[in-house]
């Protein structure tokens, strides 16, 4: 890959709702935008196609396949734009009780990473697993963008740094981090460091794009690989972009050789 690689990135800070039509057309509005603002990769968040607050039967029923529509809708766009979309969507399970909460990226001639979600978020009095089917582990998933490698993983997986690992493992440079971060006490605080935490540790970008107040917290972020917010999104809706770099991740593993020097290795294990 170019030392000299870097791409222009936006994280796009949106409130899906039950309308999956009022969601793509928020998409496409906020697509234009941030292409017309320089971007060459653009991240929406999680449940972008459609989302209730509580979960409930519906996320069924509005589920998609990857051929559906929704999917169709972000290639037509990035052919448009000449770019590459990431967005979280709820996909057909392979039951007729639940979901996927899956993650894709795509390019104007197709689709160039899928991952579903691997931790589900049973925590702070929510229980997504009721609806929604884990996906497996042990497989980093990884897409590339002007000699740049973007990693795949989502919301909750945040808390576990063996998602993020695994993705430096698999030579991201970048972890990109579609959320619903749900808000509460404290959750802020969580979000903005448990981001900070997976860029220092790893020495890599993380592009986290989430849903606003009154249901998440906001505060989408483009983070450097020490930790420093290069652009982000407050509470409300919105775009923040950034440039993500090779030169800025090979000078700070040039002094901070972390990953080069560690003694432990991530090994998957079924729940």
């Amino acid at each position: 890959m170019s030392e000299s690689a870097a791409v222009p990135v936006a994280v796009c800070q949106f409130a899906p709702t039950a309308s999956r039509a009022d969601n793509r057309e928020r998409i496409a509005g906020l697509t234009a935008d941030a292409a017309a603002r320089g971007a060459k990769l653009i991240v929406f968040p999680e449940y972008s196609s459609y989302f209730v607050d509580p979960m409930d039967q519906s996320l069924v029923a509005n589920a998609e396949d990857l051929d559906g529509e929704f999917v169709a809708m972000l290639t037509a766009l990035a052919a448009d734009y000449a770019v590459v979309i990431v967005a979280g969507l709820a996909e057909r399970a392979s039951d007729d009780r639940r979901v996927r909460n899956a993650v894709v990226a795509v390019r104007g001639d197709g689709v160039l990473a899928v991952y579903r979600k691997q931790h589900l978020y049973d925590a702070f009095g929510q229980a997504e697993s009721d609806w929604v089917e884990p996906g497996a582990v042990g497989e980093a998933s990884t897409f590339e963008v002007g000699g740049l490698r973007f990693g795949l993983m989502t919301c909750y997986d945040l808390r576990f740094p063996e998602v993020a690992r695994s993705l430096v493992d698999a030579e991201a440079d970048a972890l990109v981090v579609p959320a619903e971060w749900v808000r509460g006490p404290l959750k802020e605080h969580h979000w903005t460091t448990l981001l900070a935490a997976r860029a220092i540790e790893n020495t890599v970008y993380v592009v986290a794009a989430d849903h606003p107040t009154p249901i998440g917290v906001g505060h989408s972020q483009i983070i450097d690989p020490q930790g420093v917010v290069l652009a982000g999104v407050g509470t409300e809706q919105g775009i923040a972009v950034a440039t993500v770099e090779r030169s800025a991740i090979d000078r700070v593993r040039a002094v901070n050789p972390s990953l080069r020097v560690r003694r432990y290795a991530v090994v998957p294990r079924e729940a």
